[in-house]
């Protein structure tokens, strides 16, 4: 990749036209005007009209289905255009209410759709499976839809009749309400509390000045001060909180009775058919590999020369390093670490860089964060705020690793099946990221880099590994006490997240008694419930993967890569863990989950090596 000149730290944030070309994302890929999308819209609504009056016409004959479902994909394939034009414009500039206007259109479509098609599944079940399967056997254009077919039959006990559906469908258009109030709660009613620094600064602590305050003041008391501050205001709120989240619990525990289901973790991982006790394996073996996680806090304790340690010392580096990264210099970096998958990837990857599918810098009334997003029929975009630090190294590598999975996908299988699910879908961008590190590594003997990189590979074991399968465990435990008729209150809930905490930290450090409020805080637990647990098993099946790779030569590296590939180019064209297994991963073995915890006792040992060679 040739080196291209890229703007100059500035103090502030600039402007959209400030930035080169070539640093942002080129959506004339998608449609060159807002005229060609508003006749798309138009298109896509007299497809959905189409499809609506195929009605009572299934079980006339294979064609029918066929029909059905090729109009199905067309609406599908529009709808990623349609959405994500002025979503991905949106989200360059959030300050234009217009592009938002046009995203709700687009939504209550959509909603529109869902509520008029809610015959579509009854209609299907009505027809004999074996007939249906028959038709399958003898229509070569039906074999697309073979798994999406079977996938209706699978889930049939689960499916109401037209009118339950329709019913449900109505209610559904409120499932999204508890999250909404917890984010007007959270952010737009928010006003946050203000300190004043050891060094005599006074800083309003919201939540991203609360997690730069823990990354960067030295000052053990600034870090409890933040702590304190943004916490008190989940405290205070705690009951308005746990009121929410008992109509989350309650809500899942009615749907799931509703749809025929023992529980509400089986109807949450019945949509991948992953059996409830994948989940269970994954809690019971994090909790009883907690050691190496408890030695890296008390090294931590050790190199900080704290007298105490508690959760808000957790994020501080624990060696000072301030290099910057250029991001052409890292582009070219990502490129080379991800040698082990074939030059094939490699190209690719490159186009990714650069063929205008990347927004890299942070711009005036842009987004936060950074995310990959597929356009199916185009090719993935991706949103970064590029700053140069080295978590922004990983994060690049990161979204590649989700934008190669997605085009892969796309480039093999047809639209129904080219979709991946949230299973599978971190083990890309987590593999991308253990290569960048392994590269890394290979590719310096400064103590302090290394150091530096080992600190970030842990922290990642942590945060994507053992933070969210507590996470985990403390959803399953709230649901099943709505399960068991038990009361939801801001106590009984406080209660039990700090009972695990205490669990996985043990005698590593001392729990603030406010940290029980940490269940408040936590976005996932009111937006996706049983969500979380997905980020461990992705990054279990990917510390397989990628050491399957790099620990062997020859045929059996060259077949272990395919198998992943295989991985990436299957989409959702089987459920996820019968792909996993075709990888060489199977997450119902206590040995696949539990690798983790023994990677990350070697990786503290190798850090603390690097400290003492740092004195």
């Amino acid at each position: 990749m040739t080196q291209t000149a890229q703007p100059t730290p500035a103090t502030s944030v600039p402007e959209r036209d400030d930035i080169d070309d070539r640093y942002k994302w080129n959506l004339s890929d998608i449609y060159d005007s807002w005229e060609e999308w508003d006749a798309d819209v138009e298109r896509c609504r007299e497809l959905m009209d189409d499809f609506v009056e195929m009605r009572g016409t299934l079980s006339e004959g294979p064609e029918q289905v066929l029909s059905a479902y090729q109009l199905n994909d067309k609406v599908g394939m529009l709808a990623y255009k349609l959405y994500r034009f002025p979503m991905l414009s949106y989200d360059t500039d959030q300050r234009n209410n217009e592009l938002l206007a046009k995203i709700q259109r687009i939504q209550n479509l959509f909603a529109e759709f869902g509520t008029k098609t809610a015959w579509f599944e009854p209609e299907m079940l009505s027809i004999d499976e074996g007939k249906m399967m028959g038709w399958i056997d003898e229509t070569d254009e039906l074999a697309d839809y073979r798994f999406p077919i079977a996938e209706i039959y699978r889930q049939r006990e689960h499916c109401l009749d037209e009118k339950g559906e329709e019913l449900l469908s109505y209610y559904s258009r409120f499932n999204g309400q508890p999250a909404e109030t917890y984010r007007a709660l959270s952010t737009a009613d928010v006003e946050f509390n203000t300190i004043e620094l050891s060094d005599g600064e006074s800083v309003e602590v919201s939540h991203a000045a609360y997690g730069k305050l823990l990354r960067t003041r030295r000052e053990q008391e600034d870090r409890q001060k933040a702590f304190r501050a943004l916490y008190e205001i989940y405290g205070e709120k705690r009951n308005t909180y746990a009121s929410l989240y008992n109509g989350i619990c309650q809500r899942d525990w009615a749907r799931a009775q509703a749809r025929n289901f023992d529980s509400t973790a089986q109807a949450a991982l019945d949509s991948n058919n992953v059996p409830v006790s994948v989940l269970e394996t994954l809690i019971e073996t994090a909790a009883a590999g907690t050691e190496p996680l408890r030695r890296y806090h008390k090294l931590r304790k050790e190199v900080l020369e704290l007298d105490t340690y508690d959760l808000y010392d957790t994020s501080i580096p624990l060696v000072d390093f301030d290099k910057e990264y250029d991001y052409d210099a890292v582009a070219d970096t990502v490129i080379e670490s991800v040698a082990p998958l074939g030059g094939s990837y490699q190209s690719q990857l490159e186009e990714a860089l650069t063929g205008g599918w990347i927004d890299v810098y942070e711009t005036k009334g842009k987004r936060s964060g950074a995310y990959s997003a597929g356009v199916y029929g185009v090719h993935p975009y991706m949103l970064l705020n590029y700053n140069g630090t080295l978590s922004h190294v990983f994060t690049l590598a990161h979204e590649l690793g989700h934008t190669m999975h997605t085009l892969l996908a796309n480039q093999t299988q047809p639209f129904a099946t080219a979709s991946y699910t949230i299973f599978v879908a971190e083990v890309a961008s987590t593999l991308n990221e253990a290569l960048l590190l392994d590269h890394m590594l290979d590719n310096t003997d400064d103590p302090t880099e290394r150091a530096v990189l080992l600190q970030h590979a842990i922290d990642g074991i942590v945060g994507t590994f053992y933070m969210q399968s507590l996470f985990a465990d403390y959803e399953l435990r709230a649901h099943r006490m709505v399960e068991e008729g038990q009361p939801i209150t801001a106590e009984t809930l406080s209660e039990l997240y700090y009972g695990r905490l205490e669990h996985y930290f043990g005698d590593a450090l001392e729990l603030d008694p406010l940290y029980e409020v940490t269940w408040a805080r936590i976005p996932h637990f009111f937006n996706s419930p049983y969500y979380v647990y997905q980020y461990a098993t992705c990054y279990a099946s990917s510390a397989k993967i990628v050491r399957e790779i790099l620990d062997q030569e020859g045929d059996a590296r060259d077949e272990a890569v395919e198998r992943y590939l295989d991985l990436l180019r299957a989409g959702g064209s089987d459920h996820p863990m019968e792909l996993l297994k075709d990888a060489g991963v199977d997450l119902s073995e206590e040995s696949t989950v539990g690798a983790v915890v023994d990677q990350l006792d070697g990786l503290v040992g190798m850090l603390d090596e690097e400290l003492k060679r740092l004195d």
